[in-house]
């Protein structure tokens, strides 16, 4: 089984542009990102896919592997669709861009449930991890996520789900790390999907997989890391990454 992992990049990110060439620890958000999935030795390849000339660059030029996209895209999981379209891969993984704490043991979790599919029920897995901070559960840019009871996501969402009426129910409230596993033709099978409106208000592409029935499998890893949003989570960064 060829497991490859994509690190979809765009440079011009609505709530923090040029997020991924910002320094972190003297090299690049982007360029950590990269060297992190590479350092975990998981993987038959490992590229960078984006529109940016300069992320293109950053990368190639510090010894890396990048893919310029050829046309537009929405969405990552659209700009992993057209690189990989004439790969010879069996699992693409999708880490994202602004995600420099990526680590070999969530990782390893998901190509586990790939290959413990002995059937290939699965065409899609991605990763949780619980949360108890109300602040966070309440910040729309935290993506929750609510599961069934053998781990399918029902919902993905901004806000907080399910909605805390009875606070003695004891609900666990799970972020979505947005770190994904695909099948090959699962993923271009999403390509060819127009967005729908939940996607559309969300702003998560997630979202077009449940609306056309597809089922996530979800993995609850402990590894929280940071993800870079905003300036202020650059600087969170920036602490833990000391």
């Amino acid at each position: 089984m060829k497991i490859i992992s994509m690190i979809p990049a765009r440079y011009s990110a609505s709530r923090f542009p040029g997020k991924l060439m910002k320094d972190l620890g003297g090299k690049t958000v982007i360029r950590c990102t990269y060297e992190a999935t590479v350092a975990t030795n998981l993987f038959d390849d490992v590229f960078v896919v984006t529109d940016s000339g300069i992320i293109y660059d950053e990368i190639v030029n510090h010894g890396g592997k990048a893919i310029m996209s050829v046309k537009s895209h929405d969405c990552g999981s659209d700009r992993i669709a057209e690189a990989v379209e004439h790969l010879d891969v069996d699992i693409v993984i999708n880490v994202q861009g602004d995600e420099p704490f990526t680590d070999k043991e969530s990782l390893e979790k998901l190509i586990a449930v790939f290959k413990d599919d002995y059937d290939k029920n699965i065409d899609l897995a991605s990763l949780m991890v619980h949360i108890t901070d109300l602040d966070e559960i309440n910040n729309s840019n935290t993506v929750k996520v609510i599961v069934d009871q053998t781990d399918f996501a029902l919902y993905f969402s901004r806000s907080p789900i399910p909605y805390p009426r009875e606070k003695e129910a004891g609900v666990r409230y799970f972020k979505h790390k947005g770190v994904y596993a695909f099948r090959k033709q699962a993923i271009l099978d999403f390509y060819k999907l127009p967005m729908q409106s939940l996607e559309a208000s969300e702003k998560l592409e997630q979202l077009r997989y449940l609306e056309y029935g597809k089922r996530i499998k979800m993995v609850e890893t402990n590894v929280q890391g940071v993800e870079i949003d905003t300036p202020e989570d650059l600087e969170r960064a920036k602490k833990l990454w000391k």
